[in-house]
């Protein structure tokens, strides 16, 4: 079905209770005034906006499009946490306020969080969240005007007229429109390693989501002259490192099924079979799979993501995106939707497809209970890279890696450095993919308050937590929705201590601001970090040997549901948890599992630390649903240790669930 995200209200997010004014609902003649306006209902705005109205002041949320809770409500239910340790304040909040709606539990400061999530409870969450701080959302506004006095802005107003003034602002779209329009400066694209220093920026030509097999790209195969497939470029391939314009792809990401009552993948309208003519060759070539990924977020559904080196990401085909109109970005959303159900289409019932593959993907299906405003399909683009600001502090790789730190920090940011694949040309006369970047960080690391902050003279009272100013490698790490969450907390912290104090934002005594944000449970001291859980199915820290099954059949798992041996391949399945401890020491390492009759009582398990190797043995028949201490170790700072499950011997099914590690 045909829609643009500014003509559909995405009901099954916000219900009722939330104040959601739609694009239906005409321009006042009068100004919306709040003491913060807040352009963009991403979790990093509703983040803020949540917090200045819990501090006592007004705010409003300005959305472009009609989709509340970017990323976060649209199928991004398997959160890219990193070291989850380094996730604090409302952010946290908001994670342990799913595991309560999953466990019907009251929510503490103290209780367990869970950050895999079926995208309806997550808007649940946000529901209660704003309707509770009294947080109005204006939906269906995209951004037409901003007038400044001096180096401040004094109103915005959207494209059907309504005017919005604040005292404070917070730019948390994706995008970067706000601060655009405002006169700060920017960049798009990938700097070169020169700039700053660093070694993995730029062109990048990996190992990772590539094709596996030699692929030829032409039309007629051999024959350059016969033009080149759909989705190469002819663009010539530039050194490793070299700057260029390029951005990491986008993709909608799917929440899929296999419930009987799942809805099958459209045929979206100007389908053409002839876009995945490469992946057509690459099959026949003999790649097999995987085509997608389907992680598990409960309720027999899936945060479904790029998989492989033609999967979902449409790469190449977002360069415009950043910078584009309204209507120019309705196009390209578009043309990414048509190539990614085209893509689910062609895998599921096109006959030159082996019949295995076919009926594997089309053994899947778009949830019947998720996204009914859209088709089941995600209302949202996952827009990963835009614009970027520029300030008087970059964030770079050097940041990432722990090389450099900085003295205002206001929150933590810990996943590997992430980009996508940039680019799909032709290399020694076979396809390639380029931009593909997955390096590990050591462990947590300090996000300057400045790099949020434009320099004072492009602007005095606004703050930039999503497209705030890091290099194109070092956004790739701090990009993830918690981090978003954490940095929209401090913004809003910030902007009240600036208007209290009359001074601009630049100004805000980092101290004080600190000093708050640690009082709302906020973590932005790297030796704070106390904590660390890796669950089975945390994006980072886990690596497997062989076959290991998801379950939920018994209770007291950590996260969304535990994984299992199988009871069978002794020896070959294998599970290890591999932590970033922050700082080097004495670690209680604990195990969880779900315990029954049926499971292993002899499970060995190798600790690695700094002392060595430690092999204990657990029984996994009792102390299910519970952390239970393996012992205390020395370990260094970094991912040098780590827990290993093994399956030799054992006499039972064998249970990976989560693995915590407890500073001593």
């Amino acid at each position: 079905m045909p829609y643009t995200r500014r003509n559909v209200i995405q009901a099954t997010l916000l219900g009722t209770g939330a104040v959601i004014v739609s694009p239906a609902t005409r321009a006042s003649a009068a100004a919306i005034t709040a003491d913060l306006v807040v352009y963009g209902a991403t979790p990093g705005g509703l983040a803020a906006a949540i917090q200045f109205r819990r501090s006592g002041g007004t705010a409003v949320v300005v959305e472009a499009g009609t989709h509340v809770g970017g990323m976060t409500t649209a199928g991004l239910g398997a959160t890219d946490t990193g070291n989850t340790a380094a996730i604090g304040g409302l952010s946290h909040e908001f994670y342990r306020r799913v595991y309560g709606r999953y466990n019907g539990t009251p929510v503490t400061a103290t209780s367990p969080a869970r950050f895999t999530f079926e995208p309806h409870v997550a808007a649940a969450v946000f529901t209660d969240l704003l309707t509770e701080a009294g947080v109005t959302v204006h939906v269906g506004r995209p951004l037409a005007t901003v007038t400044k006095a001096g180096n401040r802005i004094v109103e915005l107003s959207t494209q059907d007229g309504q005017v919005y003034r604040g005292l404070m602002y917070v730019d948390a779209s994706y995008e970067g429109d706000l601060l655009a329009k405002a006169g700060v400066a920017s960049t798009v694209g990938r700097e070169g390693n020169a700039q700053y220093g660093e070694s993995i920026n730029g062109v990048q030509l990996r190992d990772k989501h590539q094709f596996t097999k030699a692929v030829d790209p032409y039309v007629t195969p051999g024959n350059p002259a016969s033009g080149l497939l759909p989705g190469v470029s002819a663009a010539a391939l530039a050194p490793n490192g070299t700057a260029d314009g390029r951005i990491q792809a986008y993709n909608f990401r799917m929440c899929l099924t296999k419930a009987a009552d799942r809805v099958p993948f459209p045929r979206p309208d100007g389908y053409d079979a002839g876009r995945y003519a490469l992946l057509l060759r690459y099959i026949e070539a003999g790649y097999t799979g995987p085509f997608f990924n389907a992680v598990s977020v409960g309720g027999s559904k899936t945060d479904s993501n790029n998989d492989g080196a033609f999967s979902t990401d449409d790469i190449g085909m977002n360069s415009a995106y950043p910078t584009a109109s309204f209507a120019a970005r309705d196009t390209i959303v578009a043309e990414h939707r048509t190539y990614q159900q085209g893509l689910m289409w062609f895998l599921s019932n096109d006959t030159r497809v082996p019949t295995a593959i076919r009926a594997a993907t089309a053994a899947w299906g778009l949830a019947a209970d998720e996204f009914s405003g859209t088709g089941f399909w995600p209302p949202q683009l996952y827009v990963r890279e835009a614009r970027r600001m520029v300030s008087a502090y970059v964030m770079t790789e050097h940041n990432c890696r722990g090389t450099a730190t900085v003295a205002d920090s206001v929150g933590l940011a810990s996943y590997t450095m992430d980009s996508h694949n940039c680019q799909r040309l032709v290399v020694g006369g076979v396809a390639k993919n380029e931009g593909d970047v997955q390096i590990g960080v050591p462990g947590p690391y300090q996000v300057s308050y400045r790099s949020i902050v434009p320099v004072e003279a492009q602007c005095a009272n606004l703050l930039v937590p999503v497209c705030l100013s890091a290099s194109h490698i070092a956004y790739g790490s701090i990009r993830m929705e918690p981090v978003f969450m954490v940095l929209g907390q401090s913004a809003a912290v910030a902007a009240r201590l600036a208007l209290t104090n009359g001074a601009p934002v630049q100004q805000v005594n980092v101290a004080t601001l600190q000093s708050q944000l640690r009082a709302l449970g906020q973590r932005i001291d790297i030796s704070g970090n106390s904590e660390i859980i890796i669950d089975s199915r945390s994006s980072t820290g886990v690596t497997r040997a062989g076959t290991w099954l998801s379950s939920t059949s018994i209770g007291g798992y950590y996260g969304s549901d535990y994984e299992h041996d199988n009871n069978t391949a002794k020896g070959v399945n294998r599970l290890r948890f591999t932590p970033a401890l922050p700082a080097a020491g004495a670690w209680t390492v604990q195990l969880r599992w779900t315990a029954h009759a049926n499971r292993a009582s002899n499970v060995p398990v190798d600790v690695v630390h700094a002392g060595g190797l430690s092999t204990l043995g657990v029984d996994q028949r009792t102390s299910g649903g519970q952390w239970v201490a393996l012992g205390t170790f020395q370990f260094t700072a970094g991912s040098a240790g780590s827990v290993l499950i093994r399956t030799e011997q054992t006499d039972g099914y064998v249970i990976a669930d989560a693995a915590r590690f407890v500073r001593a």
